[in-house]
């Protein structure tokens, strides 16, 4: 296995930026989207849980219907692919038992033996007090989804740009989730930066790390 210097990791973030501007004739090839479904796929979740769904937007058509529920932000349209994330809007047993079935299924053991782990997390996320809060808790298991994305986004030359200003509930209603049991969370549109985009070449701002990092 080889992994990127740590130069090319800290080159790679240093490239990447919020696009304004997409360049909308260029798309990200099949094999590199695959690569970056991937990394949405691998990406941790607390008990593994993985309560999301990633819905990959392509068609030119639907995107011109997000962009004016998009504050009218045109990378919605103008990028190669918009993946929505989306979050589990209830999670139940049926949930924890698909997932502890997936670990017998991939890993091999006898499910009566994961009894106590399922216990644990219904006493947690179904049953206990996170319950009323489920859906807070999903949104930060979908925000660590949209870093990964981003970061590997950037380690193989594609840009992104987060976006929280969407109206959650008009993405629901136009991609047709009301029904789904899933819900809108945040948007990523992903391809690659037009030159005409200035903001490709202003220095990035961020504190340093003395008024960041707190070592002991």
């Amino acid at each position: 296995m080889s992994f990127v210097s740590d130069e090319k990791l800290i080159e790679s973030l240093n490239w990447r930026y919020a696009v304004k501007k997409f360049d909308a004739q260029k798309k990200i090839n099949d094999k590199t989207w695959n690569a970056l479904e991937d990394s949405l796929i691998l990406t941790p979740s607390s008990y593994g849980l993985q309560p999301w769904k990633f819905l990959v937007v392509t068609d030119l058509e639907t995107r011109k219907l997000l962009t004016p529920v998009s504050w009218g932000q045109k990378q919605v349209e103008d990028c190669s692919h918009l993946v929505v994330f989306l979050i589990k809007e209830k999670l139940d047993e049926a949930h924890i038992d698909q997932y502890l079935q997936s670990i017998v299924d991939i890993r091999g053991g006898d499910l009566n033996a994961l009894a106590g782990y399922k216990k644990m997390m219904m006493g947690d996320l179904v049953t206990g007090g996170r319950s009323a809060v489920i859906s807070e808790w999903a949104a930060r298991q979908a925000y660590i989804a949209l870093g990964n994305f981003m970061t590997s986004a950037a380690l193989l030359g594609v840009d992104t740009c987060p976006m929280e200003g969407i109206d959650a509930k008009k993405y629901d209603e136009i991609l047709d989730l009301n029904s789904s049991g899933y819900k809108t969370v945040v948007a990523c549109p992903a391809g690659y930066r037009s030159n005409e985009d200035k903001y490709s070449q202003v220095k990035k701002v961020r504190f340093s790390k003395k008024d960041l990092i707190i070592r002991k």
